[in-house]
């Protein structure tokens, strides 16, 4: 069979991508169109994957940061032999298919993580180039290099418009990360229109700036041109390489192409009949002729590759055996099978020891005694190690240039290009990335935040400075509504720990958990510890209990978290000495409180205590479900002000007796 021209292979994406859009009438068919020609280089050429193995650990990965021309990806995995039909491509952004208006991870085969929030996607690829980097400097010997691949990222202007891949590709550039490799679609087009009104500097010259190796002025519609600036970034291994193609948005349909109309809307059937005709593609929709099938399919292929992967790794293993032993362990996630015994252990140990500590600082005991234990702990800080104590005894740094086998990376004032990149090191494999910033500074990350949870990653936030606490730095470094915000994104579990044991568990829970990231809200200031009992220790892991119980019909509860914890214990001395039997509950954790079982959840807050106060030196919305009608919520629904944090937790009623009052009010 004659081995059909790339042409007829590009045009294939181009077909299948407007069909689907057309049939779904919702889409953007001009990315797909612009990159066919680039893409069918990229994975008939270069790309190492197999499909019938999407997750075949040395797999070369492939991220669409400009993910709204997610047909483009599509069509490259129907084609090319994923488990993604044409019916699964005829249901294009309907319910429940496979072929989501952006790709999603673990819901395509094949899609290495889920794009849609522009410039996120190139962060995801820097981390997942930096994995492979210290995987391959930690675990390859000589010539069995078992980790050994390349990632490839496409992207658009909006791409580079957007902060966050600023962030992350300067970073890149530092470290040397030379097996990524991004292909800019330069088509002079964004929504808006041609993007010479907003969008004018020197793109190759700011990544030349930032250590990168430019490929310029590339024809995207030349396959020719494409395979020899792919050659020459593959080559260059001591920098990231970006190819800067030139392309025409919507290639293909004469009248459309080239303009912001062809962005984000179906052709409509005339002009994608007048499209077929231009790039000689007679076919009805959806079909594929069997030699552009052929020619597209990646199986045979892929499995030698794997299969070749396969006896170097069993060699690696005989001659390695802990070594491999310890790769399988990580990139399947798992913890050492002792784990949750010396974690019980060494909470035991700081109950009885009973230290008052700033839980930052308990934040960092809990560090030291965990990530000794699990070399996959992968760490860093947005400059603030020194603050968020995110560094223990054990941290050696990613040092650019001399060695990749540390365990903690210096970001750098970079909050959201941090977490983008610790998504891409999650969904890589290999590693548990945890990081630091200040809570108030989540907002610079939140939407990494929320792809982590949308992609069940297990990513771990050290947010520390908790509250008004912070005192003299004023409100602009206050969080006010930043705990109520976080607890607002489905998926994200959140932790307020009130004492060293509290935190110890938390980071604990953080460790275990596989299924979407934890946020970790810590304290500047010292708080007292808390006496527990085994039992009490034991339920703080339910998210929620009893502290003081206040007898067997307590009079009213107080509810508190993190520092206010130590108020409420407070408050409820100050009561007792009255008469008044109170009990005290810390909820460290709503989201796992509220998982618990009702009969559980109505033991620690019986119903028919309806006096109830909650205490939390953050907004206060979000608790009247637990204080009720008749309750009440003490709280933060102004922004702070400069003076010392006792100060400041004085004027706005963070008191014990302020707190003792409002109970008997509701009383």
């Amino acid at each position: 069979m004659v081995v059909p021209s790339r042409t007829k292979l590009a045009n294939a994406i181009r077909a299948l991508s407007m069909d689907a859009i057309e049939k779904s009438k919702s889409g953007h068919p001009g990315a797909p169109l612009g990159m066919a020609d680039i893409a069918e280089v990229v994975w008939n050429d270069f790309l190492n994957h197999n499909p019938d193995n999407p997750n075949w650990l040395n797999r070369d990965r492939f991220v669409l940061s400009n993910g709204h021309s997610s047909m483009l990806l599509y069509s490259l995995l129907h084609l090319s032999g994923y488990d993604l039909s044409i019916d699964d491509i005829k249901a294009f952004r309907q319910l429940h298919s496979k072929t989501a208006g952006h790709p999603e991870y673990s819901l395509t085969p094949g899609v290495e993580t889920t794009t849609g929030p522009l410039g996120q996607g190139i962060g995801n690829g820097v981390g997942m180039a930096l994995s492979e980097k210290i995987l391959a400097d930690t675990f390859n010997k000589g010539d069995l290099k078992i980790i050994d691949h390349f990632t490839y990222v496409f992207l658009g202007d909006g791409c580079l418009m957007e902060g966050v891949a600023q962030e992350a590709c300067s970073l890149a550039g530092t470290l040397g990360l030379g097996k990524l490799i991004a292909c800019w679609d330069d088509n002079n087009i964004s929504i808006d229109g041609e993007v010479g009104g907003w969008f004018t500097e020197d793109i190759p010259a700011r990544f030349e700036a930032c250590g990168w190796h430019v490929v310029r002025d590339v024809d995207g519609h030349n396959p020719g041109s494409v395979r020899v600036a792919m050659a020459l970034a593959q080559a260059q291994t001591a920098k990231p390489s970006l190819i800067c193609c030139r392309t025409i948005i919507g290639f293909g349909a004469p009248n459309k192409q080239g303009t912001s109309s062809c962005h984000g809307s179906p052709f409509g059937s005339d002009e994608i009949a007048a499209a077929r005709k231009q790039l000689n593609w007679p076919h009805e929709p959806f079909f594929i002729p069997e030699d552009v099938y052929q020619g597209w399919d990646a199986r045979e292929k892929g499995a030698e590759l794997e299969e070749k992967w396969n006896l170097l790794f069993a060699e690696y293993c005989d001659k390695y055996p802990e070594q491999g032993a310890e790769l399988k362990r990580r990139v399947n996630g798992d913890l050492p099978d002792n784990f949750g015994d010396v974690a019980s252990g060494f909470i035991s140990g700081l109950e009885d020891e009973g230290k008052d500590l700033a839980t930052r600082k308990a934040s960092q005991m809990a560090l030291e005694k965990y990530a000794s234990m699990l070399p996959e702990m992968l760490g860093g800080s947005a400059d603030l190690t020194g603050s968020n104590l995110t560094n223990w005894s054990g941290t050696v740094n990613i040092e650019p240039g001399k060695s990749f086998t540390g365990n903690y990376i210096r970001y750098g004032v970079r909050e959201f290009g941090m977490t983008a990149m610790m998504n891409g090191m999650a969904l890589h494999g290999g590693f548990i990335p945890y990081s630091g910033t200040f809570l108030v500074f989540s907002d610079y990350a939140r939407n990494g935040i929320r792809m982590a949870s949308l992609m069940k990653q297990r990513l771990i936030f050290v947010l520390t400075h908790d509250s008004i606490g912070v005192g003299e730095d004023g409100p602009t470094h206050q969080p006010v509504e930043h705990v109520a915000s976080l607890r607002l994104i489905p998926g994200v579990s959140l932790w307020r720990p009130a004492d060293t044991v509290e935190t110890a568990v938390a980071w604990q829970q953080a460790i275990e958990r596989r299924d979407g990231p934890t946020c970790l809200i810590l304290s500047r200031q010292t708080l007292p510890h808390h006496r527990k009992t085994p039992e009490q220790v034991a339920n703080i892991s339910r998210g929620g209990y009893v502290l003081a119980s206040g007898g067997e019909n307590p009079q009213a509860i107080i509810i508190g978290t993190g520092s206010e914890v130590g108020l409420a214990m407070k408050a409820a001395a100050l009561l007792e000495e009255k008469g008044h039997g109170i009990r005290v509950v810390s909820m460290p954790s709503l989201d796992l409180f509220e998982a618990q079982e009702q009969s559980y959840r109505d033991e620690v807050l019986p119903p028919a205590v309806t006096a109830r106060v909650v205490v939390e030196a953050g907004r206060s919305s979000g608790w009247y479900k637990y204080a009720g009608s008749n309750g009440r919520v003490i709280g933060m629904d102004s922004f702070g002000e400069s003076a010392p944090g006792e100060i400041l937790f004085e004027f706005f009623g963070f008191t014990a007796d302020k707190v003792a009052d409002v109970v008997l009010e509701v009383i």
